[in-house]
């Protein structure tokens, strides 16, 4: 019965990987370059103890606590940049494995069985779990080779205090996380019945154990403990150098797993245990436009991003309230931290988070764009322009969406913050302030809606290019303070150039030119998609 089950499962992980290469490739080349350019970088950002001092006072409060993980002691940072980089670098490092992980796995389970791929496989004479089983031993060889990659290749550079086991601890972390969401997407991929639903389930999975760890690192150890992502910072690496929460992360992964195959063993080719809800008889006329259909087909998705990110922002606007107080004793942290003569440090912080929640806010935007992308890739286009329906109006539905959902998250975030400071500040932030602070990168946000655009019609084949540019802005943001990058490469980032409310002024002539260029993008993918030809 066993050898029955995944008959042909060493073809397909050959089939799997040369349909994956160029993915797979693209994420663990942009993971292990940026870890490594990182890790070389930090000798020279912090080559003195009063540096790593300064540095320990920054992390050393429940603001970064929630957004980086419990951190270390002072004499610990005074040792070495290894624990700096690991405080700094090893959390978010582990939520970008496990989206990779997440699109890996849900593309190639849920996804080919969803395009009818999975049933031609089945066809030819190859076991039940074969496909299964080969999607998830690709991915165990990716997280295994990127772990190896990374541990290795910091190993390399030859970096004090960062010796050969920590540095193969750090890679371990990495990939032993990305193993267990790959697990949790195999699972959720046996229990729906589409692509886009084992992707939702998958990624609200990831934002709850992020948001649990948070509230946990900062008020109760306990609960940390309920997040994978919390076993992840308890390695203590390059200090501590505890193996055993990756044996733990490695174990719950492997049980996941095999539930997965459990599942899958039970179930029919296209169904899942979770039933769709059944709809109404009748259509609403509204239900009958093309966007009132465009939104019922994404209702969902919209939803669960905008509970996550209220949830996400709020746990960050309920840390405030103890970020002044920490801080107004500590003079040495007026040589290493901007202040500016008119704002606090909390409204200097919030800013800084808008703009992260806002990079997160975007992926739900460009999703709703490329959903007609995946719409056509499945023919499923074909059933609206059989009927007497313009191309204009189909993708001006997708648009008109794209900027309802862009304004919906961006009040999620604004909405979250602001409410979390009203509980626990007692000049809680400016209800009006915080709104224009998140409002004011809707240009930016509809400027990568535009490209998401633009590629979609003119060049289809590569409309997936947006994630590498998103990722691209990402960096930017996150390291261009540390890595100090040439002013050419952050300007690259649309979001360079979004004033920080209430840091700086508005700029209007910037937002105008942002909309210029948004809406330029916007108009070349409506001509380009008028005139090419339609998949199927």
């Amino acid at each position: 019965m066993y050898e029955k089950n995944f008959k042909g499962t060493k073809t397909l992980i050959t089939f799997i990987i040369r349909q994956q290469r160029l993915k797979l490739l693209i994420w663990l080349v942009s993971l292990v370059g940026i870890n490594l350019i990182v890790a070389r970088a930090y000798p020279n950002i912090y080559p003195d103890e009063e540096s790593r001092m300064a540095a320990f006072m920054t992390m050393n409060n429940p603001a970064m606590k929630a957004m980086l993980g419990p951190g270390y002691e002072l004499e610990d940072f005074l040792q070495g940049v290894g624990p700096l980089f690991a405080n700094e670098m090893l959390l978010f490092s582990a939520i970008a494995v496990a989206i990779m992980s997440i699109l890996l796995v849900g593309q190639a389970t849920r996804g080919d069985e969803e395009e009818g791929r999975y049933e031609m496989i089945r066809a030819l004479s190859v076991g039940r779990l074969a496909h299964s089983s080969a999607v998830l031993i690709v991915n165990v060889a990716t997280n295994l080779l990127l772990a190896l990659s990374i541990g290795f290749g910091i190993a390399l550079l030859g970096i004090e205090s960062m010796d050969i086991e920590s540095n193969l601890l750090y890679g371990a972390a990495l990939g032993a996380t990305g193993l267990i969401f790959a697990s949790f997407t195999a699972v959720f991929a046996q229990l729906t019945e589409s692509a886009r639903t084992v992707t939702i389930y998958s990624i609200m999975t990831l934002m709850i154990a992020y948001l649990v760890r948070a509230i946990g690192d900062v008020s109760n150890e306990t609960l940390s403990w309920f997040s994978p992502l919390g076993w992840t910072v308890k390695t203590g690496v390059f200090v501590e150098n505890n193996w055993w929460p990756v044996i733990l992360l490695c174990t719950f992964a492997l049980f996941l797993g095999i539930l997965a195959f459990y599942l899958h063993s039970l179930r029919d080719i296209g169904a899942g245990f979770i039933a769709p809800r059944k709809g109404k008889a009748y259509a609403s006329k509204f239900l009958q436009t093309t966007l009132g259909f465009n939104i019922w087909l994404q209702k969902m998705n919209i939803i669960a991003w905008a509970i996550g990110l209220i949830a996400l922002s709020g746990s960050f606007g309920a840390i405030l309230g103890d970020l002044e107080v920490y801080f107004a004793d500590i003079e040495i942290m007026e040589a290493y931290i901007d202040v500016e003569s008119n704002y606090s440090l909390t409204e200097q912080f919030v800013a800084l988070v808008m703009a992260i929640m806002t990079l997160i806010g975007v992926i739900p935007v460009v999703m709703t764009i490329l959903k007609l992308k995946g719409e056509e890739n499945r023919n499923l286009t074909e059933n609206i322009y059989s009927r007497a329906v313009s191309r204009v109006r189909v993708l001006g539905s997708y648009v008109i969406l794209a900027v309802i959902v862009s304004i919906i998250m961006q009040t999620m975030i604004a909405l979250g913050l602001w409410s979390g400071s009203e509980a626990v500040m007692e000049e809680p932030l400016s209800f009006q302030t915080t709104f224009l602070s998140a409002y004011v990168y809707l240009p930016a946000i509809w400027v990568m809606t535009g490209l998401a655009i633009s590629l979609l019609g003119v060049i289809p084949k590569l409309t997936s290019l947006i994630w590498f540019y998103f990722v691209y802005c990402f960096v930017i943001l996150y390291f261009s303070g540390l890595l100090d990058f040439p002013e050419w490469m952050n300007d690259l980032s649309i979001f360079e150039h979004i004033p920080q409310i209430p840091i700086d002024e508005m700029n209007v002539i910037v937002i105008i030119v942002l909309m210029m260029i948004a809406i330029s993008f916007t108009v070349v993918g409506f001509v380009g998609y008028r005139k090419r030809d339609i998949i199927g």
